[in-house]
Formats: structure tokens, sequence, C-alpha cells
């Protein structure tokens, strides 16, 4: 903008005969400008802003409020936060703040790299990772994400638990595939040591691994050490689930159990990333999957069983079972047998099978007890162990004794008449070594009685 010191000058070497193009040269405006300045008699006023700054105090502090919560929260998190709360603004005007607050998050790269591009239906990803760091602060304990995404359309599941042993890959690959609506060709991963055993280049799949495989029509391949472009599509989105979709809950609430966190999860991706246009596709998820599930393998008619089977032999004497540190009863004709124990995943309860039939079923404890018995296994346990120990000791016999006649109250003062007591109801009194015989119920003589005993008795 030019000043008005500057206009006088541009006057004064009109008034010296200079055309508008020498002018121009000699201010460095461009010649037009001098022109329309000269006819008007000066620039125009300076404009003064009267609009509300994008950034105003009350929403620098809710920003701050928000990266106090969660430091690692990203510009585009803090703006869908700021629009849920009737913020009006641009995103660049939230970047641009986050930017002189906390400075710029990436850096250049170090080398070029290009995408690889798959057809639809002909590729997945998958892969675990740890969520620990917030799990833990949110008293979840250890948790892992199983992130399961469609190559062509970006399509994604999220699946979290506690456990990234084979039986919750599988589940939450089969997940997955429920959700896509069909199996793709190929589902690619890293050399993950729950489904296979890595020799050099060479990755073999377990037994269980391959069966799933065939189960489901497709082909689990697993990508070459250091090989991290082939399968960057589904590194890249754990950012989301790091650095927006954790984050935010850490800013707005931590949930409170794992099945929670799940819900949230699929709320986030529904409302958040499917219906809008990806960055690279230039096309929403959603309207994708719409073309890409056509093409993709039908699912089984039954569902993979997924569950922990295991066996276990019964104790010798004591009719229990281990499991995960826990002893469980089952019937005594149990002893000695080997059983078999399921466990469904996500379920705080066990089922044990004998020859083809369940024997026992059983909660899980949650209050760190070391055994667990079903009444019915104790109460037979019991019976068992008493009709195999009843030779082997002494039993006590209680015999049948007399009635106890009631006390006499004596309520009045001197002698009273009492019957006599009738000793013939009790047992024979041994007296000098010898039987004594009954006694008479007719008449008494106490004569004969004391001769008996003797003088002195």
């Amino acid at each position: 903008m030019m000043t008005q010191e500057e206009f006088m000058d541009v006057q004064a070497m009109k008034r010296q005969g200079l055309t508008a193009v020498e002018i121009a040269e000699a201010t460095g405006y461009h010649r037009e400008t001098i022109g329309e300045w000269l006819r008007n008699g000066g620039p125009p006023p300076a404009r003064r802003s009267t609009s509300v700054p994008a950034i105003d105090e009350q929403r620098a502090a809710r920003i701050a409020e928000l990266l106090r919560a969660a430091p690692r929260l990203l510009a585009t998190s803090v703006f869908e936060i700021l629009v849920a709360e009737g913020y009006e603004g641009s995103y660049p005007s939230v970047a641009r703040h986050l930017n002189a607050v906390r400075g710029p998050r990436f850096k250049a790269a170090a080398q070029v790299s290009v995408r690889i591009e798959t057809g639809p239906a002909e590729e997945c990803q998958f892969d675990w990772s740890d969520i620990g760091t917030w799990s833990r602060e949110w008293g979840l304990g250890e948790v892992q994400c199983l992130q399961t995404i469609l190559c062509w359309s970006r399509w994604r599941v999220w699946w979290f638990a506690s456990s990234i042993d084979q039986e919750h890959t599988f589940e939450g690959l089969v997940r997955a595939f429920e959700a896509f609506g069909g199996v793709p060709s190929v589902a690619r991963t890293d050399r993950m040591g729950a489904l296979g055993q890595s020799q050099g280049r060479r990755f073999t799949l377990h037994p269980p691994a391959a069966e799933f495989a065939r189960f489901h029509g497709c082909e689990i391949r697993a990508c070459r050490a250091r090989d991290a472009k082939r399968k960057g599509k589904v590194e890249r989105p754990f950012r989301d689930v790091k650095e927006r979709f954790l984050e935010e809950c850490q800013a707005q609430g931590p949930p409170q159990s794992i099945d929670e966190l799940n819900a949230r999860a699929a709320t986030w991706l529904a409302e958040r990333v499917h219906p809008r246009l990806h960055r690279t596709t230039g096309v929403a998820p959603a309207d994708r999957l719409v073309v890409e599930r056509q093409l993709l393998g039908a699912l089984p008619r039954r569902r993979f069983d997924t569950a922990h089977v295991e066996p276990r032999r019964v104790h010798v004497a004591v009719p229990q079972i281990e499991w995960r540190g826990v002893r469980y009863s089952v019937p005594p004709a149990c002893l000695g047998q080997r059983v078999e124990v399921r466990q469904e995943i996500g379920e705080a309860a066990i089922e044990v099978r004998w020859a083809g039939e369940t024997v026992a079923r059983h909660r899980v404890p949650v209050d760190g007890a070391l055994e667990v018995w079903d009444a019915s296994h104790w109460s037979a346990a019991q019976a068992a162990a008493l009709r195999r120990t009843r030779g082997r000791h002494l039993s006590v016999v209680v015999p049948d004794s007399p009635p106890v006649p009631a006390p006499v109250r004596l309520e009045v003062a001197g002698d009273v008449c009492v019957a006599p007591v009738d000793l013939a109801v009790y047992a024979p009194i041994s007296v000098h070594g010898g039987p004594r015989e009954a006694v008479d119920n007719g008449s008494h003589d106490d004569t004969a009685d004391r001769s008996e005993l003797g003088d002195g008795q």
C-alpha cells in the first residue's frame, strides 16, 4: 500500500513531466495503479477490519484445555470438536493457531515414495497395534487394536482386544469379513508369530492359519522383512487410531471398558471416515465399498470357530482340571480322563466336554479365586470319598438311651412322698463281679438288700 509521502513524490514526478510508466519503474508500483491514484487524487484509505478474529480468546482457551488433556491432539480433531460445540470458522484458522502454539508436526521425507495400487476385492491388509499407553491410563490393562482395511475402497474395521493370540486374530478377521460383506482374494499382514513361522525369507503358516484361509477361500500372504511400503495401507491409518481417535477419547472422557471402546470406534468410523472423501482416492470409502462388495468372495455358510479349545487331563484323585491358573471341578466319573475345554472369545465362562458330551460349565472367577466347584460335583465327590474309605475307619454307634425323667420341683416345705423308681427299665448293673437279678416290680425288701451289701455298706 502506497503511503501519503510516496504519493507526494509521485505527484512531483508527474509535474516534472514523467509518464506513468516511468513513474511506475521508479517507484516499483504498477503503471495502472499510478494512473488510477493520480486520477483519484491519492491512494484509497487503509481498510480497517471489523470482523471478529477467527480464534478468539474463548476458542483459544478451549483449545488450550484440549491440549492439556491430550497434548498430541491433531488439528483435524480439534477442529471437529470445536465444530460440534458451535464453531463456524475454517479448518485453516485452527491449523494456523495450533502451528503458532506448538509448531509443525511433519518434516520432509528422506526418500521419495510411490503408493502401490490394488484392484477391487483383490486384497485387504490387517495388523495389530499396541495402544497400552492409553488403555493402562484408563484402567483397561493391556489392549491391542486389530485394523483390517480393504485396499481399494479404504473401508476399514477396528477391533480392540486384550490379546493378540491366534484365536483373537481369527475372531478379528471374521468380524472384518462380516462387516465387509465378503472375503477378498488376499489377506496381507506382516510375519505374525501367531499365524506362522519365519525361516529366512520363507514364512510357513501354522496348520490352524492354513485351515482358516482354506475355510474362507482366501490366501494369507506375509510381507517380506523390512517391506513397510507393501503394507502401508494399514500402517498409515494407525495414525488415525492413535493420533485422532484415542486422543479425542482422552480429551472427551475415556471409555470404561473395552466393549465401550469398540462401540465408540464403530461410531467414529461411521461418522468421521467412511462417508468423507478419501485424500488419495478422492471418493468416500462408503461409496467405493458399494462397488467392491459385489466383487468380494461369498462368506462361508457357517461361521469359523474361533474359540479357545484345548485338551486337559483330569487329576487322578481330585475331580478337577486346570485352566489359566484356576482349578475347575468336573464329575467324579471323569477322574484321570482326557477332556476338552472350550472358551468363546469375549466370554467369561468355560465349557468342559467328555466323550462328546458337556459335563461341566463354569463362570470364570473375577475375584482371584483359585478353585471353582459346582455344587453337584462337590456332593458327588464327597459321597464317593466316604464310600471308598468307610471300611478303613471305626464307626461310632450311639445307643438308644431311655428317656430322662423330668426333674421334680419342690414348692412346699417338709417331707414329700415320691413314688419309688422302677429300676427294671435300666440296664442290669454288675455287683461284686456277677450279674444282678432284675428287681421285682412287687414288694421291695430293703432289709434283704442291706444284708446283701454287708454291714459296712
